[in-house]
């Protein structure tokens, strides 16, 4: 049985006196702001061919939330599905207006992994905008591929008549197996920054990246090293082969539209 006085706490944890009223209404209005963060490519031009896109919620003093304070409240009363739609929505209406980065990656959580219409929605964004499928990257967490196999594999089945790539992120710490890369036939796999930051100072670190590496050329997927931070942990990934880079050390977020 639910206990009021409990939903009224969960309410104050969350700091809005009806949760999900306030985030309905900041999807409604369009309470949001979408960053983005440029992947660095080693080798070959653009320069900069994807992005990853990020989220930020504006508060009525218009500041803006970081996703560490909203997502977990989205997350709780399972209304992740709405919010992923409203990213994927204002990414592809970016990408139709025009766009100097390719290719934007946006993340998606496990209950929109979940919803079986979901790639409709995304394919009709796409017809609707006129913007090419590669345009647009899905990021698959390491431990939805992990926990949730059988949905992350439906997922990617469904989401190949669409013709969006994938990419599993932060790959490699929890992992044991290259079985979920090859089932889900992803395009990228981005190296946990665990593993990134410890590259100097751990052979174990290096073993993995150079077991990622190895593994990447045989199954023709591209490796993005996340949380980037300084500019030795940047010339080793470039020495041991690694394609692509992201992190502070490289490029800041900044506003999707000054990209």
């Amino acid at each position: 049985m639910d206990d009021p006085f409990l939903e009224r706490m969960d309410s104050e944890l969350a700091g809005w006196s009806d949760p999900v009223q306030r985030l309905r209404g900041a999807l409604a209005n369009n309470e949001f702001e979408l960053y983005g963060q440029p992947i660095l490519q080693f080798v070959g031009e653009p320069r900069y061919p994807l992005a990853e896109v990020l989220v930020r919620m504006r508060e009525e003093e218009r500041a803006l939330i970081p996703p560490g304070e909203f997502l977990p409240v989205f997350e709780h009363y399972r209304m992740m599905p709405q919010l992923d739609r409203w990213v994927v929505h204002n990414t592809v209406k970016r990408l139709s207006q025009g766009s100097r980065i390719a290719c934007y990656s946006v993340n998606l959580s496990s209950q929109t992994i979940e919803d079986v219409e979901f790639p409709r929605f995304v394919s009709g964004q796409l017809a609707t905008h006129k913007v090419e499928a590669s345009r647009l990257l899905f990021e698959i967490d390491e431990t939805d591929t992990l926990v949730r196999p059988e949905a992350t594999e439906r997922f990617a089945n469904q989401m190949k008549p669409v013709g969006t790539p994938l990419m599993i992120d932060s790959f490699g710490c929890r992992a044991v197996s290259f079985a979920p890369v090859k089932a889900l036939a992803v395009q990228f796999v981005k190296v946990d920054g665990r593993i990134t930051r410890k590259v100097l100072t751990s052979e174990s670190a290096r073993s993995r990246l150079n077991a990622i590496l190895r593994v990447g050329e045989r199954l023709g997927f591209g490796v993005i090293a996340e949380c980037v931070e300084e500019q030795e942990v940047l010339l080793r990934l470039k020495a041991m082969g690694v394609g692509y880079a992201q992190g502070f050390g490289i490029y800041q977020p900044h506003p999707i539209g000054s990209l």
